[in-house]
């Protein structure tokens, strides 16, 4: 078993887009980060970012509104930011507070600023390997299989979990490089079996080691896309690290790729960039 971390594939993304940050004339690049509420986990996840940002060189923004704000402030606060030419990309932290319309959030950031990866559009892109900004966590798995030297084509990968942020998006990028991909979910029958016949386990579903260490093939290869809380992921991670030839730690495996993918995006939107290459249309 060898660990997939992603410390240094972040760090290299990041070198990279500060390059590119510190290449253009005139203002640094801004990403704008909107906040409903103050859960905990939550405003640590935006000042993390925010430090990475200052130390890419890149601007950040913040607006934060209480947890009673309602869908349509909540709306109106990301209108104004895509209107805002001073402002590249925007992340709406979530989850948002349960009476806000979530989706009709995310609608409200235009594809050019939707640097996280979350709007319809951006998941349109995926599914049809068109241009456009990829979701960072799938994008980040995707770079990291690269990465480490693992090629999904002709390899049977289960991703468990049907968010579409993670899960679905997650599933396209595999399909896209020629992986048959079964989408697992909380309803699916004989799971376990499931993740047997898997070469590649995606774990996306939210819920602390609920993938057990035993139902990974030998040799299969991990990537433990949850975080719990006690820096626990949703896989069963000291047993199936004694079966899984590649897998990801929690922390330090996607999650510090997927800030990575979040600021490279940022700098390809205010250089008017496409993503970089990460969808591969196959037949």
């Amino acid at each position: 078993m060898a660990l997939m971390s992603g410390t240094a594939l972040a760090r290299e993304i990041l070198d990279d887009a500060a390059r590119r940050a510190r290449a253009r004339t005139g203002r640094k690049p801004c990403l704008a980060t909107v906040l409903a509420g103050d859960d905990p986990a939550s405003v640590t996840y935006v000042r993390m970012k925010q430090k990475r940002c200052a130390a890419t060189g890149i601007d950040s923004r913040h607006v934060a509104l209480p947890a009673s704000a309602t869908t349509r402030e909540l709306v109106a606060a990301i209108t104004e930011l895509g209107e805002d030419e001073a402002v590249d990309g925007i992340l709406l932290q979530h989850p948002v507070p349960r009476h806000i319309d979530e989706r009709a959030a995310f609608e409200a950031i235009p594809p050019g600023k939707d640097v996280d990866g979350v709007t319809m559009h951006s998941f349109a892109a995926m599914a049809f390997g068109l241009p456009g900004f990829v979701s960072c966590t799938p994008g980040g798995i995707v770079r990291l299989l690269d990465a480490h030297g693992v090629d999904p084509a002709g390899q049977r990968a289960v991703v468990i979990g049907r968010s579409p942020i993670l899960g679905k998006p997650a599933a396209m990028l595999l399909l896209a490089r020629d992986a048959t991909v079964t989408v697992c979910h909380s309803r699916t029958a004989n799971l376990a079996e499931h993740v047997r016949q898997a070469d590649i386990v995606v774990a996306a579903v939210g819920k602390p080691e609920f993938v057990r260490g035993d139902w990974i093939k030998p040799g299969a290869v991990v990537v433990d896309a949850g975080y719990n809380p006690g820096n626990v992921g949703d896989v069963e991670f000291d047993q199936a690290r004694q079966r899984a030839s590649l897998i990801t730690p929690v922390p330090g495996g996607v999650g510090p790729v997927t800030i990575a993918l979040l600021l490279e995006q940022t700098v390809a939107a205010a250089n008017g960039e496409g993503q970089p290459e990460i969808v591969q249309s196959g037949r």
